[in-house]
C-alpha cells in the first residue's frame, strides 16, 4: 500500500512539472476511498475534490473516476471540471464520451455482474479489453451503451482524459497537449516565470504554447495562494502592495515572491495576459467570443499564431469588469463596445477594445501593446524608419504649419509617428490634442514644457463630449496647432470646414486608416462626407507601413504625398516614396515642381531656399541621431530656441 502512496505523490510532482505521463497509478491504494463532491450546475458536471486523497486527476485517480461515472449514470452533462488545491482541470468531449458511455454500462448492467460494474465504473478500458472476448448480454450491452466505440483507439486514459488546467482563481486553462507533427520551433523564458514554445504545423498557423508558471506551483504553495487571495477578496489587506502583503498574512511573516507575483497578476493586473506580454515579440493579444470556446490567439513578431490558452466564462467577465473600473467607461448591453488603455504589472501599456452582448456572443477583446518609448525623429532616423532627408522634410513642414493626415493599414504606426510630429510643433505654439483614447505623448510634451491641452471624446455615456464638438471647443480655446488622434466619423468634415476657412493658421494632424493618398481621400469624401474642394485644405498624406524582415516585424516610412488642387479634380504627387526599403525623395523635388514647398516660401525666400532649409534640417536630424541624443527630452533641447522669436 506505501508503494501505492509513493506513485501517486511522484505522479503529483511530476504533472506540476509537465511531465504527467511517466507514471501509471492505476494500482492506487483501495483503501483511499473517493470523497469528492459532485454536483451539476447548468449541465456542467463540477467535481470538487479538495478534500479527496486521489488529488481529483482523473488519470490517475480510479477512484474519482468511479464517482464521475456513477453520477454519469443518472445524469446528461454537457461539460466536466474538477477543482482541486487550487487548480481546475477541464474535460474535453472525449472524456465525456468515455465515462459517460461507462455510466450507461453501468446503469445497463444493473445487477447482473457486480465485479464487473465496479470494475466499469474505476477503469472501464479493462472492461472493454474482457467484453470483447465474450458474448451474449454482457457484450450486447457495452456495445448498446457506447462503451465498445467510445473505447476505440484510446490504449491508456492519457489518450482520453487528458485535461486542460489553470489555476481556479486565474479565470483560464491551458492544454498542454500539442499535436502530433508539430515542430517545436523556439523556447523562450519569460520573465514572469512562464515558458513560451512555438511550434511549426504544416496543417495551422504556429501554435504559441504557454507554460504558465502557476500550474508549476506546489500543492502547498498553492494554499497559501488561494488563502492569501481570500485575504484580499475580504479586505482583510489593501493598498498598493497588497499582494505582497496577503502573502506575508497567510504565511506567518514569510513572503515568496513567485507567490507574491502570481497573486498580484491576478488581482491588480491583467491575469494570464502577464504573461503573454512579458514576450517582447507579442504585439497583439485576441479573446474571440465566445472567450470559453475559442483560444487566444496573438501576433509574434508579425505573424498571427494560435495559443493553447483559453479564458473560462468567469475570466471574460473579470476583464471586462476591470476594464470598466479602471477606464471609467460603461461597458455592457446598453453600451456594447469600449475603447479604453490599461497598465500591466509591469508597466507595458496597453490599447483595449471590446465588445459584449448584443453585438458578440459575450465579451471580446483586442489588446495592443503600446509602444514602451516614446520616439522622436532623430530616433526614427536612427533605427531605419525613414532617412534623414525625409525627417527634415516632415520637420520643416510641420514647424511651417502644414495640414497633415497620417495614413497606415492597422499596426503600420499611424499614432507613433503622429506623436513624433508633435515634438516638431515649435515650442511657442500652442498645441490642441482631441483623442477618444489616450495614446499621444501629452505627459511627455509637457514635461518638454510644451504648451499642450488635451480634450477627451468618446460615445459611451456619462460626462463625454462628441469629436465634433471637441473640435469647436478646441478652435476657442487659443489660436495653435490642432491634432486629431483619429479621423473616422463626423470631426472630419468639423476638421475640414476649419482648414478651409483657415480657422487653424497653424499645423493641423491627424490620422487616418487607408493606404495611401487614394485610398484616404476615398475615406474621406465618400465614406465621411467632406467635399472634395474642403479635401484640398489637405497639404500632405503621410503613409506609413509594417513589414516583415527575417528579425520581426518592423515600420517604415512609405510615401509623402502632396495634395494638388486642380480647376476641376484633385490629385496627388509623391515627394517621397519607397526606393528599395527606405523611402527616397522624387525628381519632382529636386525640378523645383513641388507646389507644396513652393507655398512654404516666406516673403524673402526661394523655393531654393526651403530646399535647402529641408536639406540642412535633415542633416541637422542625422547629427542628433548619430550623437544618440534620441530621448524626448534631448531631443527638446536640442531644439530649445527654434521657432521662438
Amino acid at each position: 500500500m506505501a508503494t501505492g502512496r509513493s506513485e501517486l505523490s511522484l505522479a503529483s510532482v511530476l504533472d506540476a512539472v509537465g511531465l504527467d505521463g511517466l507514471v501509471e497509478d492505476d494500482d492506487e491504494d483501495d483503501d483511499a476511498p473517493c470523497t469528492c463532491d459532485l454536483t451539476i450546475d447548468e449541465g456542467v458536471l463540477l467535481v470538487d475534490a479538495s478534500g479527496c486523497d486521489n488529488g481529483g486527476d482523473l488519470r490517475r485517480s480510479p477512484h474519482c473516476r468511479a464517482s464521475v461515472v456513477r453520477e454519469l449514470a443518472d445524469h446528461t452533462v454537457d461539460g466536466l471540471v474538477v477543482r482541486a488545491s487550487g487548480l481546475e482541470y477541464r474535460y474535453g468531449d472525449r472524456a465525456l464520451d468515455l465515462l459517460g458511455t461507462a455510466g450507461r454500462f453501468v446503469d445497463l448492467l444493473g445487477d447482473r455482474d457486480e465485479r464487473l460494474a465496479r470494475a466499469a465504473a474505476t477503469d472501464p478500458l479493462s472492461v472493454v479489453d474482457e467484453v470483447d472476448e465474450r458474448v451474449g448480454p454482457v457484450a450486447d450491452i457495452a456495445t448498446q451503451s457506447g462503451l465498445v466505440g467510445a473505447a476505440a483507439g484510446v490504449e491508456t486514459y492519457d489518450d482520453a482524459l487528458s485535461p486542460t488546467v489553470g489555476l481556479t482563481v486565474g479565470h483560464y486553462f491551458v492544454d498542454r497537449a500539442v499535436d502530433d507533427g508539430a515542430r517545436l520551433r523556439d523556447v523562450t523564458e519569460l520573465p514572469t516565470g512562464s515558458t513560451a514554445r512555438v511550434y511549426g504545423r504544416d496543417d495551422s498557423v504556429p501554435l504559441y504554447s504557454l507554460d504558465v508558471v502557476d500550474v508549476s506551483l506546489s500543492v502547498a504553495q498553492r494554499e497559501l495562494l488561494l488563502e492569501g487571495y481570500e485575504a484580499i477578496a475580504k479586505g482583510l489587506v489593501e493598498g498598493d502592495r497588497r499582494a505582497s502583503r496577503a502573502i506575508e498574512y497567510v504565511s506567518d511573516g514569510e513572503v515568496d515572491p513567485i507567490l507574491t507575483a502570481i497573486l498580484g497578476k491576478h488581482t491588480q493586473g491583467y491575469g494570464v495576459l502577464e504573461d503573454l506580454f512579458a514576450d517582447p515579440r507579442v504585439t497583439d493579444v485576441y479573446a474571440t467570443s465566445p472567450v470559453e470556446a475559442n483560444p487566444i490567439r496573438v501576433e509574434v513578431d508579425g505573424q498571427a499564431m494560435s495559443t493553447n490558452v483559453h479564458l473560462t466564462a468567469d475570466g471574460g467577465g473579470a476583464l471586462a469588469s476591470r476594464i470598466r473600473r479602471t477606464s471609467g467607461r460603461a461597458f455592457s448591453r446598453a453600451a456594447p463596445t469600449v475603447d479604453a488603455t490599461a497598465d500591466l504589472e509591469n508597466g507595458t501599456g496597453l490599447r483595449v477594445a471590446g465588445v459584449t452582448d448584443p453585438v458578440a456572443e459575450g465579451v471580446a477583446f483586442a489588446f495592443r501593446e503600446q509602444a514602451e518609448d516614446t520616439f522622436t525623429l532623430p530616433e526614427l532616423v536612427r533605427n531605419g524608419t525613414m532617412p534623414a532627408e525625409a525627417a527634415g522634410f516632415l520637420s520643416v513642414a510641420i514647424e511651417r504649419n502644414a495640414a497633415a493626415l497620417i495614413a497606415g493599414t492597422r499596426g503600420a504606426g499611424k499614432t507613433t509617428l503622429l506623436g513624433t510630429l508633435l515634438y516638431e510643433v515649435t515650442p511657442d505654439t500652442r498645441t490642441v490634442v482631441i483623442e477618444d483614447t489616450p495614446e499621444l505623448p501629452v505627459d511627455q510634451l509637457q514635461r518638454c514644457d510644451r504648451d499642450v491641452q488635451p480634450l477627451r471624446t468618446g460615445t459611451g455615456g456619462g460626462p463625454e463630449i462628441s469629436a465634433a464638438d471637441a473640435l469647436r471647443t478646441a478652435l476657442r480655446l487659443g489660436d495653435g496647432a490642432l491634432v486629431v488622434g483619429e479621423i473616422r466619423g463626423e470631426e472630419a468634415r468639423v476638421l475640414y470646414e476649419a482648414m478651409r476657412v483657415g480657422a487653424s493658421a497653424n499645423a493641423v494632424l491627424g490620422t487616418i486608416h487607408g493606404d495611401g493618398a487614394d485610398e484616404v481621400f476615398e475615406r474621406v469624401v465618400s465614406d465621411l462626407g467632406v467635399p472634395p474642394s474642403s479635401f484640398g485644405a489637405t497639404d500632405l498624406v503621410v503613409t506609413v507601413q509594417a513589414y516583415r524582415t527575417p528579425t520581426g516585424r518592423k515600420r517604415r516610412l512609405s510615401t509623402i504625398e502632396e495634395v494638388i488642387v486642380g480647376d476641376d479634380e484633385i490629385r496627388f504627387a509623391p515627394l517621397y516614396e519607397i526606393e528599395g526599403d527606405i523611402a527616397r525623395s522624387t525628381d519632382r523635388i529636386d525640378r523645383g515642381e513641388s507646389r507644396f514647398l513652393d507655398r512654404l516660401t516666406g516673403p524673402a525666400e526661394s523655393y531654393a531656399d526651403v530646399r535647402e532649409a529641408v536639406i540642412e534640417r535633415g542633416e541637422r536630424l542625422e547629427r542628433i541621431a548619430g550623437d544618440g541624443r534620441t530621448s524626448p527630452t534631448e531631443v527638446a533641447a536640442a531644439y530649445a530656441g527654434r521657432g521662438v522669436e
